[in-house]
C-alpha cells in the first residue's frame, strides 16, 4: 500500500520552471511505480511572485508550505531586482522561508558520478570516488545576522556575524549523525584563528564529538579547506561548516563533480523540509530548455528518503540517473563544446523517466 503525500512545488525564477518539471516528472513516475500518492500544490515565489503580488515571498504561498509534508523549489534570482527593496529582492524570499520553515541544517552531497570522472576541469586521478556531504548552517552568521545596513552617501556598510551555542549544536548534531551512517569522519571547518565567531564554533563542535565516539573529528581552516577540495576531495567525508563559508566551498564542489546542475540540497530542521538543486536561477538560459535538471531530480530523491522515508524509492532516482550517465546521457554542460552532441533538459528528464520505468519493468 503506497504513501499519500503532499508537495508544495515553487518553480521560481530563470531556469527553475523547467527543472522543477523534470523533477515532478521523475517523482511522478516513482510515484506510479510504488503506488504512491504525490499531491502536487504549485505556489509563486521570488521574481516570478514580485511580477504578480508584489512581493518575493506571498502569505498564500508561505501558508501552503506550513501545511505541505515537504516542499520542492526550483530557484530564485532575477537581476530585474537587484536594486528594489529588500523585501521585494527574490533572494530574500528564500532566506525568509528558509527562516520561517525552521530548516537550520543544509545538506549538499557531492558526489562524481563514475560515468563523470573526465567532465570537469581537475583531473580524473584527483577527483574520481569523491563522495562527501556538506552540513552547512543555515539561519544564522552573516546572512541573517543584525544589525546590518547599507549607506551609500557616507559609502559604509555592516554585516554582522554571529553566532550562539545552541545553533552550533543544533547543526552539529545532525553532521555527526550523518556521518555515522557514512565513513565516520567529520571535517569541521572555521577561521579559529581570526575570528570569535569560529572559535566558539570550533569549541561547542569538540564538545559534540564527545558525544560520537565512533565518529572521528577534524578541524580545519576554511582557506586550507577550500585548497584541498581542488586537490583531494576524495579525503573528506562529512563538512560541516557555518553558512558562509558552506556557501562558498559548497559550490566548488560542482567543479570537482562536472557542473553545478548536478548538485542537490535538502535543508532540514524542525519538521517541513525544503529541496532545492544548488545552482543558481541563471536567467539567461531560461525557456532555452538547456539547463541540467539533475540537481533537481537529486534533490527530489532527497527528499523521498528524509522527509518521507522511502528509501527504495529514492534509490529508485539515483539509480536511474546513473544509468542514463554511464549511457552516455549528457546535458550541454556536461559536454565540452557546445556542439558535441547533448540532450536538452526535457529530453535528459524524459530519459530517466524512461529508465525508472524500465526498472520498475524488470523488478
Amino acid at each position: 500500500m503506497g504513501v499519500s503525500k503532499r508537495i508544495v512545488v515553487l518553480p521560481g525564477d530563470g531556469i527553475g520552471p523547467e527543472v522543477v518539471e523534470a523533477a515532478v516528472s521523475v517523482l511522478t513516475a516513482v510515484a506510479a511505480k510504488h503506488r504512491h500518492q504525490f499531491t502536487l500544490e504549485p505556489g509563486e515565489i521570488g521574481g516570478a511572485a514580485v511580477r504578480r503580488s508584489g512581493t518575493s515571498l506571498p502569505q498564500p504561498t508561505l501558508e501552503a508550505c506550513h501545511r505541505a509534508d515537504a516542499v520542492l523549489l526550483g530557484a530564485v534570482g532575477d537581476p530585474a531586482y537587484d536594486n528594489a527593496p529588500r523585501e521585494q529582492r527574490p533572494e530574500y524570499a528564500l532566506l525568509t522561508l528558509r527562516k520561517a520553515l525552521g530548516v537550520f541544517a543544509n545538506l549538499r552531497p557531492a558526489k562524481l558520478w563514475p560515468a563523470l570522472e573526465s567532465a570537469g576541469p581537475l583531473k580524473p586521478e584527483r577527483v574520481a570516488g569523491t563522495d562527501l556531504c556538506f552540513v552547512r548552517e543555515l539561519t544564522g552568521g552573516l546572512y541573517f545576522g543584525e544589525p546590518r545596513s547599507v549607506d551609500y552617501g557616507s559609502g559604509e556598510a555592516v554585516n554582522t556575524l554571529r553566532y550562539s551555542r545552541a545553533e552550533v549544536v543544533r547543526v552539529a548534531e545532525v553532521a555527526f549523525s550523518l556521518a555515522r551512517q557514512r565513513r565516520c569522519l567529520v571535517t569541521s571547518v572555521d577561521k579559529a584563528n581570526v575570528l570569535e565567531t569560529s572559535q566558539l564554533w570550533r569549541s561547542v563542535v569538540g564538545e559534540v564529538a564527545v558525544r560520537y565516539p565512533g565518529v572521528r573529528l577534524e578541524h580545519v581552516y576554511v582557506d586550507a579547506c577550500a585548497m584541498a577540495i581542488a586537490l583531494d576531495p576524495r579525503r573528506f567525508d562529512v563538512v560541516l561548516t557555518e553558512n558562509l563559508f558552506g556557501d562558498i566551498l559548497s559550490d566548488e564542489a560542482g567543479a570537482v563533480v562536472g557542473s553545478l546542475g548536478l548538485l542537490p540540497s535538502a535543508s532540514l530542521g524542525l519538521g517541513i523540509g525544503l529541496y532545492e538543486p544548488v545552482h543558481g536561477s541563471a536567467p539567461s538560459l531560461a525557456g532555452t530548455d538547456v539547463a541540467n535538471p539533475i540537481g533537481a531530480i537529486l534533490s527530489a530523491a532527497m527528499m523521498l528518503r528524509h522527509s518521507f522515508g522511502l528509501m527504495t524509492e529514492a534509490n529508485d532516482i539515483e539509480a536511474a540517473v546513473g544509468a542514463v550517465l554511464d549511457a552516455g546521457g549528457r546535458t550541454r554542460d556536461l559536454v565540452a563544446n557546445d556542439t558535441d552532441s547533448h540532450l536538452t533538459c526535457s529530453a535528459m528528464a524524459a530519459r530517466i523517466v524512461a529508465a525508472v520505468v524500465a526498472a520498475a519493468r524488470t523488478a
